[in-house]
């Protein structure tokens, strides 16, 4: 296999039973490189090919609202699959114990997956391969140039990450083929489990369903995506730091769980404005966010076993918070009280409540509420460890590199270099009130919140 968004991770007897592709992070049956390229296989080998999810009753900090959103999902992918005679399988379990008796089962020849640089899911691979002995393939349907092409190495910066993404991006940002009509799964098989019935049997915690959420789906993320260009694109450059302007995509969600690809979103959008000179300009700087800082989080991840703890900070922010470790807080806040966003700070407790409320933090205050909490902990890793619970377990796109790499940022200079010292943060970058005040109306926004509050109380 030559294609370059495949790798071989580990080698093995193939023989002639069915082919499976893993679904994992990219939960979609359109754009999907991963889905395209295992059948691909399949049909060139003349095989059986299913498609395999495995629920995993606790993933991280997930709560209710994250698999309420990702479960939903699965009619629509079932749904399309089944027009192409691919039966999607719905297992109950980590793909470390599910996976291997299934495969068992099923005899199958070869086994596919996508892409993830979280350590979670290295270790269920580490998991398989030991149980396992057939060819497992990864491919990367998550970033536009795989994680591996990108670069070789941790990149220090955007900066130094930026161009090697754009010197091959032109290689791998073209359009999808067809998913086909699978010709070889002569006998069906069907998943005994339904989603709906994996929500009711998990009591999860946090079972609120935040007020602002799309129907998930590929086809709600990709209505979500037009909304964006035609009403908000134009837009974006000289609003997107504003959280009291509605003018950001919205499509994170849909991204984090795989529901819609962000080679899809690119190619729609260059499309959109290459005949539209007005947003040529806006639709670059969103295309920055979408393409390098969010594959800049990927290749942190992926070269960065540790990236949740402050060994995976630079070594100058590791220093510098080292060297203000004792200095002394003005506040400081327990966890329940972060939680219960019950400080000193309304911009600070609005943004908790949003993202309660919401499953969402605009991406400017993200960085402002994990600084805070920097500032108000006893510790940095007990800072790492509060904002990354809040994060994961409110944020529907929480789990995610983008909130690992924004919160090293925001905690530990990551991505970011030395600012003037100053107490607890040393040469971490600092942000205040009176510098959001300079941004956005700030008493616009808590009142905002505070009113979503009153009204969710009534």
């Amino acid at each position: 296999m030559r294609n370059k968004r495949i790798r071989l991770i580990q080698e093995g007897v193939d023989g002639e039973g069915p082919v499976i592709y893993w679904m994992n992070r990219d939960q979609r049956a359109d754009d999907n490189w991963a889905l395209l390229l295992s059948q691909d296989f399949a049909i060139r080998h003349k095989r059986k090919f299913f498609v395999v999810f495995c629920f995993t009753p606790i993933y991280l900090q997930a709560s209710y609202r994250a698999y309420h959103f990702m479960l939903s999902n699965f009619k629509e992918v079932e749904s399309k699959l089944s027009l192409l005679n691919i039966p999607f399988i719905l297992l109950e379990g980590e793909a470390s114990s599910a996976l291997p008796q299934f495969i068992h089962k099923s005899k199958a020849s070869t086994l596919f997956t996508d892409f993830n640089p979280l350590r979670i899911k290295k270790e269920w691979l580490d998991q398989l391969k030991r149980n396992i002995n057939i060819p497992i393939y990864e491919v990367d349907a998550h970033n536009i140039v795989p994680c591996w092409e990108a670069s070789p190495k941790k990149e220090y910066s955007a900066h130094t990450f930026r161009p090697k993404i754009l010197k091959k991006i032109a290689d791998f940002l073209i359009s999808f083929p067809p998913l086909k009509f699978h010709p070889f799964n002569e006998d069906s098989i069907s998943s005994k489990i339904s989603p709906e019935s994996l929500l009711r049997k998990y009591k999860y915690l946090k079972q609120e369903i935040p007020k602002f959420l799309q129907k998930p789906g590929y086809v709600s993320g990709m209505e979500q995506l037009q909304r964006f260009i035609h009403t908000k694109l134009h837009l974006y450059n000289e609003y997107r730091n504003d959280p009291t302007k509605d003018c950001l995509s919205d499509l994170s969600p849909f991204l984090h769980f795989g529901q819609i690809s962000s080679q899809r979103v690119a190619l729609t959008i260059n499309e959109y404005a290459k005949n539209n000179n007005k947003v040529k300009a806006q639709s670059d700087i969103f295309l920055e966010e979408l393409i390098i800082r969010k594959e800049l989080a990927d290749n942190f991840c992926f070269y960065t076993p540790d990236y949740d703890s402050l060994n995976g900070l630079p070594d100058w922010g590791q220093k510098t918070l080292n060297e203000h470790r004792e200095d002394k807080r003005e506040f400081l806040y327990s966890l329940e009280n972060l939680e219960k966003s019950n400080t000193h700070d309304p911009l600070w407790n609005a943004c908790q409540k949003d993202m309660i409320f919401y499953g969402k933090l605009h991406g400017w205050l993200r960085m402002y509420w994990a600084k805070k909490i920097l500032e108000w902990s006893r510790s940095p890793e007990e800072a790492l460890k509060n904002a990354i619970y809040l994060n994961d377990a409110y944020e529907i796109d929480g789990r995610d590199p983008n909130g690992y790499t924004g919160i090293a940022w925001s905690i530990g200079g990551l991505h970011d270099r030395p600012w003037p010292e100053r107490k607890v943060f040393g040469k971490v970058r600092y942000m205040n009130y009176k510098g959001a005040e300079r941004k956005f109306h700030v008493k616009q926004y808590i009142d905002e919140i505070i009113a979503t509050a009153i009204n969710d109380q009534h």
